[in-house]
């Protein structure tokens, strides 16, 4: 009989041949020519890392010094050789500072058919300023790109990025499957246009932990098409809030469910919890849907549902929402609200928002009670209920 030793012996031999097989490789991408100087254009040094790392069958590492890269519109494409690509960033990238440089891409830099990438650290700066000027003197300017895009890719890792100053949006998931954002930080003016935290759609799986996020549009989005997502342990303010929607743009359109929204701060946004669709026809709709632990610290619209969302009026007047918003549950959210009314659901008038829940729902409006809003809205109140139910 075998000695039972020198099998395992024989397995850990394996086990170390078979990981020195797959041990990560490195490419500095100041190595490929990328200057850390803020100043030369080094896109094509990220760009040749990646090609070089999408074709290695081997685990591959793309590191960024510190400094500051310029960086001009880059789409980091698969599907690679590998399934484990990480970008390690130590420095900062930096966007062009004549805003129409990018300003028409759509997006800075986007990851598309790409199974397997880790973002690791870092700063993105967007420097959208200029546009954001451009946009309030009411010229013509472009339309301003995506800082950061994840498009029909699957099993992402981001951790302990920063976004600063989008020229739109700062990071936007569309079509994924299995994403994790951790630690991230956003940053920008509170007026500053269209510069979403962080937008979700046509996603599974996506969850957000632990981060902070101060812009000047939605802290998080969350478009049609978004299931099974959790966001937990945010920081939102400035911002619009946590946004679902809005829904129901579209007359064909792919529905929210299963969201959880928990232990959130909303410091100083103009929403907090918010649903939003407008207010035309559309197949779309949003359910199983829990914000839970919020914390509204003098928030203008704490809880809103708005079903009649019709911005310049165009397109919509005189139509009702055809989007369907069903269970949804409230629960502890507590603090200050800065209007009278603290609690609006303003439904369909054809296809009524029902299974409402608001359970241990406590907030003020200049230290008294703050009023409550329902149309076409039923539901239950259970627990310490303020303002006084309206459902």
């Amino acid at each position: 009989m075998a000695n039972p030793r020198s099998h395992i012996l024989l397995s850990h031999l394996f086990l170390f041949i078979n990981s020195g097989v797959s041990t990560a490789v490195t490419y500095n991408v100041a190595n490929l020519g990328a200057k850390p100087d803020g100043q030369t254009d080094s896109t094509k040094a990220f760009l040749s890392a990646w090609v070089e790392a999408c074709a290695s069958a081997n685990p591959s590492v793309i590191y960024v010094p510190a400094g500051r890269f310029l960086l001009r519109n880059a789409v980091f494409s698969g599907p690679c050789k590998n399934i484990a690509i990480t970008f390690r960033i130590a420095g900062t990238l930096v966007s062009p500072s004549d805003y129409r440089v990018i300003g028409n891409a759509g997006n800075w830099l986007l990851f598309e058919h790409v199974n397997g990438i880790t973002i690791s650290g870092g700063i993105l700066d967007g420097q959208g300023t200029g546009l954001w000027d451009c946009k309030a003197s009411g010229n013509s300017c472009p339309s301003g790109a995506t800082t950061l895009g994840f498009s029909n890719s699957n099993n992402i890792v981001v951790s302990g990025l920063t976004s600063l100053n989008s020229q739109m949006f700062h990071i936007v998931i569309n079509g994924c499957n299995n994403v994790k954002m951790q630690g991230v930080r956003v940053s920008a003016s509170g007026h500053s246009p269209n510069t979403d935290g962080i937008h979700v759609q046509q996603s599974s799986g996506v969850t957000i932990l632990d981060s902070k996020i101060a812009t000047g549009d939605d802290c998080v989005s969350i478009g049609p098409g978004t299931t099974n997502l959790w966001i937990e342990n945010i920081a939102c303010g400035p911002g619009h809030g946590i946004s679902i929607g809005s829904l129901g743009k579209d007359q064909q359109e792919d529905g929210v469910q299963n969201v959880t929204v928990k232990t959130v701060t909303f410091t100083g946004t103009q929403n907090g919890v918010r649903i939003k669709s407008w207010g035309r026809p559309s197949t779309g709709f949003a359910k199983n849907i829990l914000f839970q632990h919020a914390v509204m610290v003098d928030v203008q619209n704490p809880i809103v549902i708005d079903q009649n969302y019709c911005p310049g009026e165009k397109g919509c007047p005189g139509q009702v929402s055809g989007v369907q918003i069903s269970d949804v549950t409230y629960q502890d959210i507590h603090g200050t609200s800065a209007t009278e009314v603290a609690v609006k659901f303003d439904c369909s008038s054809k296809y009524p928002c029902n299974k409402i829940t608001l359970d241990d729902v406590k907030l003020n409006y200049k230290n008294q009670a703050a009023e409550a809003s329902c149309s076409h809205a039923g539901g239950t109140a259970e627990g310490t209920v303020q303002p006084t139910s309206c459902l």
